[in-house]
């Protein structure tokens, strides 16, 4: 055993576990006030739609520019806009919603490197997060689409958590859009050349998404999928 794999388990043994079972215990009070709080300001919004991207996106990069359009476009369809609330492509989304005159929801959260809420959110509808995982299910739970620009894992986690509810008949069968051709190509043919082929996913997967380029092709999209199916869901 090396010395660093000796300290691990040495520390391992020291732990207090009941401490950290009574800890745990009290932490479920958090979380479910985190639940009931976003629940209770989110179920006023109305039909939404989320936009997922990377907060280091700057300014002055065309999928800023491209996420400030899309979300513009779809907010005149009727949507609210629902961000992680944070900058970069969050920024720019509820920028674009801000200027529509559309409501603008960002649900942050709380992290040492990242500067907090972007100043586009309308701060009466918006709330912070300590935890991920009841964000994330905020971020899905109460959009009718999905729009899916350039981004790492925080993204990819959005996008598959959405994927997998639909697939599986857990949340009903919206929308979702990925952004950008050339950025989303890579992961596109590996699930269509390695999922697919190995049986992993089914073909009919592969009609959950859409994939495009302009913001054009985004927010018609949703209009296209809403003028046929909108009387089938249940806002």
């Amino acid at each position: 055993m090396t010395e660093h794999d000796k300290r691990i388990s040495d520390k391992f043994k020291q732990k207090d576990w009941n401490e950290v079972r009574i800890n745990d215990s009290w932490m479920l009070f958090k979380i479910m006030g985190e639940f009931t709080r976003g629940f209770e300001g989110m179920s006023r919004l109305g039909p939404c739609v989320s936009i997922f991207g990377s907060a280091r996106t700057q300014m002055d990069h065309r999928y800023y520019t491209l996420a400030e359009e899309i979300s513009y476009g779809v907010t005149q369809l009727g949507f609210g806009i629902i961000t992680g609330g944070g900058p970069g492509i969050m920024e720019a989304a509820n920028k674009g919603a801000r200027r529509a005159g559309g409501k603008s929801v960002g649900l942050g959260i709380e992290l040492p490197f990242e500067a907090g809420n972007n100043e586009f959110i309308d701060h009466d509808l918006s709330h912070s997060f300590d935890y991920f995982f009841v964000r994330k299910v905020l971020l899905v739970k109460y959009a009718q689409a999905f729009i899916v620009l350039p981004g790492g894992f925080g993204t990819l986690d959005e996008l598959f958590e959405a994927l997998t509810l639909i697939q599986t008949n857990k949340i009903g069968r919206f929308p979702i859009v990925l952004v950008g051709k050339e950025y989303w190509g890579g992961l596109i043919d590996w699930l269509e050349k390695t999922l697919l082929q190995e049986g992993k996913i089914s073909e009919s997967d592969l009609k959950l998404y859409r994939l495009v380029d302009t913001a054009e092709e985004a927010v018609g999209h949703i209009q296209a999928f809403y003028d046929k199916y909108a009387v089938k869901q249940n806002f």
